[in-house]
């Protein structure tokens, strides 16, 4: 249990670092619960010292049988060696392999680190657009939920709404409100660079907090509650992604996918990871939602899968061929009570008006 604690603080270390270890550490996993993976506390361990100077797992460890005077078989098979402790004791055996990090380091899958569809693409020396105008484009983004790298700790965890989409129908105000959310990567670049720095929690998360507000409404983000968020997250050992996806994911904004393999050892996941694809508003997460099963060029393609989402906004034609009185908008309804539902509606419209003001020509 020691030997555990040392390696898990080890790679908390190293998740906070953000980097993979280099130091060699022997360690093993098993599914316990035969559901596929050893991502569940209990399942992946550190392996422990023999007197013959080798390594055995402390998972399903079993005391030998005695067969004759010097002699012992492990219960569970005998082609799993007896060994006793390096403290001493009976001999003990174990059916899961010692891995050596060192020799055969951990696979891991790095953060999607998708940027999303540029704000302002190339335009000709009349002003029109010469890429593709994409409508309520999300990125990819995954948070890890309990698992070995980020030491059992539910980075996916839902903190409460942070970013809000706002109301307002005049197009600064819509470019205010995708820039909060698009803030939001600026400040948590900003406090994870901070914390490994050397900063404090606090201090990083006040970093963060400063660089998401910087130009922007701070009414539109609730600013104590980013503060905590980040505060906690960093304590656990959550990466840059885990705290902004968490973040976008508390309040409304993420459309989660499925889960997937993001680490593994000797072929057993020890670290799985929630895909989704992000919006800059939670209104661009209802639409797409309600939207997507209405087109023809979603078909078969769906949302992608948990390790490659597909985040593209609508073009310009699509949008256009929606039928948003097929919408079920009860949820953005919902959020926002003190106003009756006829200004939602207008209010909505005249965003809508205004975005596709600011993308064609």
């Amino acid at each position: 249990m020691k030997r555990l604690c040392m390696i898990l603080a080890l790679i908390l270390a190293t998740a906070l670092a953000g980097a993979v270890p280099t130091y060699a550490q022997q360690i093993c996993a098993a599914d316990l619960n035969g559901n596929g993976d050893a991502t569940d506390p209990g399942e992946t361990a550190s392996c422990l010292p023999t007197q013959n100077g080798s390594f055995q797992c402390p998972l399903q460890q079993i005391a030998c049988t005695v067969t004759a005077p010097g002699s012992d078989v492990c219960p569970v098979g005998a082609q799993y060696p007896c060994e006793a402790p390096a403290s001493g004791g009976t001999p003990t055996c174990s059916p899961n392999a010692c891995q050596d990090t060192g020799a055969t380091p951990i696979v891991d899958t790095p953060p999607m680190s998708d940027p999303g569809v540029p704000a302002d693409g190339a335009v000709d020396a009349n002003g029109n657009c010469l890429a593709n105008i994409e409508i309520f484009a999300g990125r990819a983004m995954r948070c890890r939920p309990p698992g070995l790298r980020n030491t059992f700790q539910n980075c996916c965890k839902d903190k409460g709404k942070i970013v809000k989409d706002g109301m307002g129908s005049s197009i600064s105000s819509l470019g205010t409100k995708i820039a909060v959310a698009k803030g939001v990567l600026i400040g948590m670049k900003a406090a994870y660079a901070a914390f490994q720095a050397g900063a404090t929690a606090g201090q990083a998360a006040s970093a963060g907090a400063n660089a998401i507000i910087a130009g922007i409404d701070p009414t539109s983000i609730a600013i104590s509650l980013a503060i905590n968020f980040m505060i906690e997250v960093l304590l656990q050992g959550c990466d840059q992604e885990d705290m902004e996806t968490g973040m976008l994911r508390g309040s409304g904004m993420c459309h989660e996918i499925g889960s997937y393999c993001t680490a593994k050892i000797l072929g057993i996941c020890i670290q799985k990871a929630k895909g989704h694809c992000c919006f800059n508003t939670e209104l661009g997460r209802i639409i797409q939602e309600q939207g997507r099963p209405q087109l023809i060029s979603f078909n078969g393609i769906g949302w992608g899968t948990p390790k490659a989402p597909y985040c593209r906004g609508f073009t310009p034609d699509e949008f256009q061929a929606l039928d948003f009185s097929k919408m079920d908008l009860s949820e953005y309804y919902a959020d926002i009570e003190a106003r009756t539902q006829g200004q939602i509606q207008i209010d909505m419209e005249g965003r809508i008006n205004a975005y596709m003001q600011t993308v064609q020509p």
